[in-house]
This record gives C-alpha cells, structure tokens and sequence, in this order.
C-alpha cells in the first residue's frame, strides 16, 4: 500500500470517528449531508452560488444543520428565526469570528473585521465611538457626502451623455468619503494615489467573489502551492496598509491632541494615552489594519451597491420614474437633497432598501464562530465552531418579501404608500458583529442615489428586454454584471 493510500485511508478514518462522536452522547452537532473523506461536502455545493446552495439544502435538513468544508465543520444558519436567535438573541455567545485562511493571513488578527477577543472589542468600540464624533448620522460627514455628490454629478455631466461604465466614477464617490473621514482630505477623481488605491481595491473584490477562492478557503494548503491570486491579494493588502502607514507618520508630525483632524489622529492620540500601557490594543500594526478595514469596507460595498442600483433601474424605467416624480415634489431640481428630505420620501427610501434586498450583496455575511461550548436548538456547538449565516434566506423570505425573486420596492410600502419596515432586513447582517459603518453606508445610498436621479435620467444602451442583471459573481459577495449607460442632463 503507498503513502497517499495510507494517508486516504487515515483521514477517512478521523473523519468516521468525528462524526461517530458527534452523533453519539447527549450532545451533537446538527444533522447534514454526509461527508466525503477529505473533501467534506464541497462537491455537493455551487461554490460560484453558496448562497443558493445552502437554501436548497435547508430545504432538506431544516433551517440548522452541518456541513464539512474538508474536514472541519460548519453550523449552517437559514432563514429569519435561527439567524436571529443565534446572531442576536444570542449575540455574545455568537460573536467570534469564523475562519477565512485567506483574509486571516492578510489581517493576523488586527483591525475590526477579523479580529476576536478583547482586541475586537476594543477595536470596535473605540472605531464607533470616533465614527460617531465626527458625525456619522450627523451633519458633519452629511456635509462630506452632499460634497461629493456634488463632485459626483461634475464627473457625471463630463461624459457628455456618451455610454459609459459607471464603475470607477461609483466607486470614487464613496471612497472619497472615507478618505475624508479616516485621512482628512479628499483626492481629485485623477489623483495618481487615488486610483492606485481603487485599482487595488476593485482587484481584491474580484479575488474575493471568484470561486476559486471558496475552494481554497476550504483547502487552505492550496493557497501554498497555487499562490498567484494569493500573492496578488496579500500584495495589494500590503500596498494599502502602507499607505496608511505614510499617512499615520505625517499626521504624527503635525498631530494636535486638542483638535483631531480625523481618525488617524484620533487613534494616535489614544496611542499616546496608552502609551506606558504594555499590554495597549493601541499600536501602530492595529492603526494600519483597523483604517484599511474602514477604508476598504467603506468604499466596495457602498459603490458595488450604487452600481447594482442603477442597473435594476435601468431595467425597471417604471420605478425611475416614480423616484423623479418624488424628488420633484419633495425637493425640486435645484436644492441639494438632504437626509431631512428621507421622511418625505417613502418611495426612494422604499428603492434602496429593495436594491440592498434584492442584490444580496454579502450572500453569507462573514462567518462567525460560537465563543464557547453551547447548547443551541438541542444541539451542542463545540467552542470554535464556525457558524455560516445565510442572509440569502433572510432577504429572500417569501412569506416577508412575496416573490422574492422579483424587484419590487413595495415590498417596503404599506398599502397606504408609507416606508414599511421589516426586522427581515439584515443587508448589513446583525447582532454584535452588524457592519460599523451602517449609518455612513445608507447616508450614502440615499443621497447619491436621489441626486443623481435629481440631475439625470438614465438610458440605456441596449433594448430593455436585453438587460441583464444576473451577478457576475456570487461568492463573498455578489457583483454586478459589467454595462454602460447614458446619463443625460435633465
């Protein structure tokens, strides 16, 4: 017998005894698909649509149940209850951050997004709390984003009407934004840097969406022995923090700590605090991952989600034409929208919470993992466990949102055309590890997007029935199909 016989044959045999121990015994983990040796259940998912594939498997095993990624485990989470229940009824117990090898080696356990424990909290905390005083949900950076989208709309009238694609003048808008917020100023749409920092941005989501990646976050050992998008990734990951790094040392030059300019030097600040502290979350290695995290979080998902948009508008004329009818009762053509005018805007306000809802932009949010031992659903997750979140399910709930599979604002209207809420709406995930920068995020959906409808109508370059608006790419996130559009002047 070979080596690569016998080693077969040990796995296959670990793999017998784990799931022997967790069907044996008072506690277990949930039921699921039976696992090949080594491959886990991989052959049995979409890995260019987990999402898709996690619904059609809960239809099979319930809304909690196991799958093997190799051979680890994973609790799967469908639909609105047992996503609840774990994420916020139980939101403590739930909030440790799951495995994926690829961002874990890029982030080493800083920042906000990937790291765990007491770092993550106080990363966390302090990265709200400075967000809030400098006014997210407030005037100041409601003064920053009315800004750019008036910058936007110069870029916008530059294309003359001409086809175009929307995707880098969408994505500088939002950048700019936390650029202004985490770095001070904002950049020229041609600004060297700054298109240097979109490219390696627009780079790494890409890396991220493909299906490549979903396989190799399940076979970690392959991003050894096939590097490239790896190498890339992680290069373009260590091309920001730099940045960032140059950043931090010329504001520590300059640094007043009775008037912070921004949150670079809110966290120097707080460095120098904690200084004789050795034991300080606060060092210069958390500062560069903690504002890479925001910068990156804070300009891909905003812009993807504006060019998703603007998409199923062109497809759908009829919604586009509503919103414009509003925007002239409501504001007019000449006056800059404001958050104030949201409440007098059930129907835009309707719109981009659909968009959020239908595009389903984080399938899976990021996985998460339990903190300790615990009972969920008489079912017994060991500590450590990763724990897989479909928002799909959620978002896609056809007793909350009827014909899910269709875009239809007035799945947020009552019948007498008021903004309906729904607790169903988890764009941004939920409970304890819910995205920082929610707040900045649908200030921004809401202001772009009613201000360019304010100043031009949309066309597009092809037949209606032509439109497609299927993803081009359904893994951590989902991105939009690539097309051009006009935007004509009005």
């Amino acid at each position: 017998m070979d080596l690569v016989a016998v080693l077969v044959l040990c796995l296959s045999c670990l793999l017998l005894l784990s799931l022997w121990k967790q069907s044996s015994g008072e506690g277990k983990l949930p039921p699921g698909p039976t696992p090949l040796p080594i491959l886990g259940n991989i052959l049995q998912l979409d890995v260019r649509n987990i999402g898709r594939s996690l619904t059609e498997l809960s239809k099979v095993y319930g809304p909690v149940f196991t799958l093997y990624f190799g051979m680890k485990p994973t609790v799967v989470l469908c639909g609105y209850e047992a996503v609840k229940e774990a994420l916020i009824d139980l939101g403590e117990e739930f909030s440790r951050r799951g495995s994926i090898p690829l961002l874990e080696r890029a982030a080493k356990g800083l920042g906000i997004v990937f790291s765990n424990g007491k770092i993550w909290k106080e990363t966390r905390r302090f990265s709200l709390m400075t967000l809030r005083n400098f006014g997210m949900g407030k005037r100041s950076i409601e003064d920053r984003v009315q800004e750019e989208a008036r910058c936007l709309v110069e870029e916008l009238r530059k294309t003359n009407a001409s086809p175009c694609d929307p995707t880098f003048i969408l994505g500088c808008a939002p950048c700019n934004v936390i650029c202004s917020i985490i770095f001070q100023n904002r950049f020229d749409y041609n600004n060297q840097i700054f298109l240097n920092l979109m490219k390696t941005l627009n780079e790494n989501l890409k890396i991220l969406g493909s299906p490549w990646l979903q396989v190799c976050n399940t076979f970690p050992a392959l991003l050894d022995f096939f590097p490239g998008s790896y190498t890339k990734f992680l290069k373009n990951v260590a091309y920001i923090k730099n940045y960032v790094l140059e950043q931090a040392k010329e504001h520590q030059a300059s640094l007043d700590i009775n008037n912070p300019r921004d949150f670079i030097d809110c966290f120097l600040i707080k460095m120098e605090q904690e200084k004789h502290n050795p034991q300080s979350e606060y060092t210069f290695e958390n500062l560069t991952a903690t504002t890479s995290d925001l910068f990156g979080a804070g300009t891909e998902t905003t812009s993807t989600t504006l060019r998703y948009g603007l998409l199923l508008l062109l497809k759908h004329p009829e919604v586009t034409a509503k919103i414009q009818e509003e925007i002239d009762r409501a504001i007019g053509r000449h006056r800059s929208p404001c958050m104030q005018d949201k409440t007098r805007m059930p129907y835009m306000d309707a719109v981009v919470h659909e968009i959020q809802r239908y595009i389903n932009l984080a399938p899976t949010s990021i996985p998460h993992a339990v903190t300790h031992d615990i009972k969920f659903r008489n079912y017994l997750i060991p500590k450590g466990t990763s724990i897989l979140t479909s928002l799909t399910s959620v978002l896609y709930d056809n007793k909350e949102f009827p014909n899910p599979e269709v875009f239809d604002p007035g799945h947020f209207l009552d019948d007498s055309g008021n903004f309906k809420k729904s607790d169903y709406f988890m764009a941004f995930s939920a409970g304890k590890r819910v995205c920082v920068g929610e707040g900045l995020a649908r200030m921004e959906l809401f202001l772009f997007l009613t201000t360019i409808l304010q100043k031009f109508t949309l066309k597009s370059v092809v037949d209606l029935k032509d439109i497609d608006t299927t993803p081009a790419v359904t893994g951590l996130a989902t991105l939009p199909p690539s097309y051009k559009i006009c935007f004509i002047p009005v």
